[in-house]
C-alpha cells in the first residue's frame, strides 16, 4: 500500500476517524467521495491526494485495525500468563469493541469483501496475520516448537479467529438471547484453548 495511504501517517489518521461513521451508515456504495471529503473537512481534491478510492479507504482501516490487533498481542506474548492474557483480550473484543461503532463498520467491510477482491485479499492478510499471532501465542505458552505447535493446532487458531470475526458483524441491538449468546461465544473460544493449554510441555 502506498505510504500515502498508511493508518501511522497523523492526517490519514484523522481522516479515518472522520470517514468511518459515514461508511458504516451509508455503506460502501451509498458513501459518495464527495460525502467522506465533506465528513473530513477537506475538498474532494485534496482528499483525493490520501486516498484515492473508497476501496483505499477501507484497505487503510483494515491496516489500522490489524495495527491494533499487533498491539493487543504484544501486550499478550509480554504478560506473565500469556494464554490467561488472551482469554482476557478475546473476551473485550467479543462483549466490548464489537459492541459499538466496530459493528455496522465491519458488518460493511465483509459484505465488501465477497464482491471486491482487493477488499477481499485485505481481510485475508488480517485473518492470516492474526493466525500468526495466535500460534506465535500457543508455542510460547505450550513450549512446543512454532512447527509442531502449527500442524497441531492450526484449525483451533483459525476457529478462534472465525469466533471473533462472526461476534463481531453481529448487531449489538441486545435481542433476545443476545447476552446468552455472547456467552456461548466465549465458553466455546475458552474450550478451544484449553485444549491448546493442556499440551503444555514445559512442566
Amino acid at each position: 500500500m502506498p505510504d500515502t495511504l498508511t493508518a501511522a501517517q497523523p492526517r490519514s489518521a484523522e481522516i479515518l476517524n472522520a470517514v468511518r461513521s459515514s461508511f458504516a451508515e451509508k455503506g460502501f456504495d451509498g458513501a459518495s467521495m464527495q460525502d467522506l471529503a465533506k465528513a473530513a473537512g477537506m475538498s474532494v481534491g485534496n482528499f483525493y491526494r490520501y486516498f484515492p478510492s473508497k476501496a483505499a479507504i477501507i484497505e487503510a482501516l483494515i491496516a489500522r485495525d490489524l495495527e491494533a490487533v499487533g498491539e493487543d498481542f504484544a501486550r499478550v506474548i509480554t504478560s506473565a500468563d500469556p494464554m490467561q492474557m488472551l482469554r482476557d483480550v478475546l473476551r473485550e473484543h467479543v462483549e466490548v469493541k464489537h459492541c459499538n461503532e466496530d459493528f455496522p463498520l465491519w458488518a460493511e467491510i465483509t459484505a465488501i469483501a465477497q464482491r471486491r477482491p482487493e477488499i477481499g485479499a485485505a481481510c485475508g492478510r488480517m485473518e492470516s496475520e492474526v493466525r500468526r499471532y495466535l500460534l506465535t501465542i500457543f508455542s510460547h505458552a505450550t513450549g512446543l516448537p512454532l512447527a509442531e505447535t502449527e500442524r497441531r493446532f492450526v484449525t483451533h487458531a483459525d476457529f478462534v479467529v472465525m469466533l471473533v470475526s462472526a461476534s463481531a458483524v453481529q448487531p449489538p441491538d441486545r435481542r433476545t438471547g443476545a447476552d446468552e449468546l455472547t456467552a456461548m461465544v466465549l465458553r466455546t473460544i475458552n474450550a478451544t484453548l484449553d485444549e491448546v493449554a493442556r499440551s503444555d510441555v514445559k512442566g
